[in-house]
């Protein structure tokens, strides 16, 4: 499922980053990882899988394409307001891109983990729904 080796420099860099939202713990490397980094605070506990985009300026629907395992693998943590799945996206230059993993959305966020106001959100799973409707028997 994974595609490659881990991103060991976007790693390294996602680590302050974490830090900054509370205790970081990381994972450790294997095919059924489907986090990176869990950030532990006091409300809400975050799951981040970080990841190397070589077009970290592509719409939020492209990277939804583009990272679509990834995201549905996030989608299997368990949920509830107190427990997010995030994906971080980091570009060969060092820009990062933030998203809130949600059951049926992909949320642009910031570095804090707060929604961009200006930022997109995509329904990603209507999409595929409606692709997997349109070829089910009738």
């Amino acid at each position: 499922m994974s595609r490659g080796p881990r991103p060991h420099r976007a790693l390294e860099e996602a680590v302050p980053i974490a830090k900054a939202r509370g205790i970081v713990q990381m994972t450790l490397s294997g095919p059924e990882r489907i986090f990176d980094i869990a950030i532990i605070s006091k409300v809400p506990v975050t799951f981040a899988r970080v990841m190397f985009a070589p077009a970290i300026l592509a719409t939020i629907q492209q990277l939804a394409e583009e990272f679509k395992d990834e995201i549905a693998q996030l989608r299997l943590i368990a949920r509830d307001t107190a427990i997010t799945a995030e994906l971080w996206l980091r570009s060969k230059h060092g820009t990062w891109r933030f998203f809130l993993v949600t059951p049926n959305s992909l949320v642009e966020i910031d570095r804090e983990g707060k929604r961009i106001v200006s930022g997109q959100t995509v329904a990603y799973v209507a999409g595929i729904a409606a692709r997997e409707e349109g070829s089910a028997p009738s």
